[in-house]
């Protein structure tokens, strides 16, 4: 065997032990401190339904293409509900769009889409096993903020639009809490826990996407791989194995180039790129804080 097949087959062997561990579980680790560490040295500005809502054109649909960034951004807008709740279907399908996202950068980086699409099944399948419960039993037990949050739309203001245990990320929490299905001492497939472990991946694909979005006042624009290497160096890595680390490494290396990125977004240039990109950046950013804030809420922050 020669040289170069030696090297492809390792790489291969890596990727798929990357898969493997993202799939049972790689991402379940405490996250409390690299929270902090992330707000400390990352910090972007917060933002709120209003500051999204400055933004509310939608944009253009690309041709021919799987991914869509404006499909993207229209489940994001359409996530938050009332005054801190975030709405359980449109968040599943942003991640189904963000999915494509990442299959779309190639079968190395793919496979850590696999992860996600496990998670966002065991909450939509729980949602579906849901439906069986009587009606009047689930309305019972959801019990929270039904304040109308004007920032968020008309579909907000029809009470009969918010009900349901998996409705939303905290009607799901609630609910789950009141059924004791939430362990707090050991793995489980509860909605809660999953979703966790989304959130923790949002945070990743957001720092990257700002990186992505970034116009150096001076010097040369960097290159995707390393960017999302350091994205991924300041939120996972720090809670993942030294094997895991090394085979994101190699999925990485094999990240498209920038103008990959424009033609992925329909864009010309930079310029173009950083408009897409913060708008859409903004969006994840309402989601993710909404999502933080109901979790912490809730002690759910180190759920194992």
């Amino acid at each position: 065997m020669g040289v170069k097949s030696k090297a492809a087959l390792a790489i291969l062997v890596l990727l798929l032990f990357l898969g493997m561990l993202w799939l049972h579980g790689g991402l379940d680790h405490h996250w409390d401190s690299c929270l902090k560490g992330y707000n400390q040295e990352n910090e972007l500005s917060n933002s709120s339904a209003s500051e999204v809502s400055e933004d509310l054109g939608a944009l253009e649909e690309c041709p021919g293409q799987t991914f869509q960034i404006s499909l993207l951004f229209a489940h994001l807008l359409a996530s938050p509900a009332f005054t801190s709740d975030v709405l359980l279907q449109p968040y599943l399908s942003s991640w189904d769009e963000l999915v494509k996202f990442m299959e779309a950068l190639g079968p190395m980086v793919g496979l850590i889409s696999k992860e996600i699409e496990t998670k966002t099944s065991i909450i939509r399948e729980l949602a579906l096993l849901d439906g069986d419960v009587p009606e009047a039993e689930v309305n019972r037990d959801v019990n929270f903020d039904h304040t109308e949050n004007p920032e968020a739309g008309a579909k907000d203001s029809d009470p009969s639009q918010h009900s349901g245990a998996y409705h939303s990320v905290r009607s799901m929490i609630w609910v789950e809490l009141k059924r004791d299905v939430v362990d707090f001492q050991r793995q489980t497939d509860s909605g809660c826990r999953t979703l966790l472990r989304l959130h923790r991946a949002l945070l990743w694909l957001k720092l990257f996407l700002h990186k992505l979005s970034e116009i150096p006042a001076a010097g040369r624009l960097r290159n995707p791989s390393e960017l999302c290497r350091e994205a991924y160096q300041s939120t996972l890595a720090n809670y993942h194995s030294w094997f895991v680390r090394r085979a994101a490494e190699v999925a990485f290396i094999a990240m498209p180039e920038r103008g990959f990125f424009f033609r992925l977004v329909c864009v010309q240039n930079q310029e173009e790129l950083s408009v897409v990109l913060n708008r859409v950046v903004r969006a994840i950013g309402v989601v993710y804080d909404r999502t933080q804030k109901a979790l912490e809420d809730n002690g759910m922050l180190n759920l194992p």
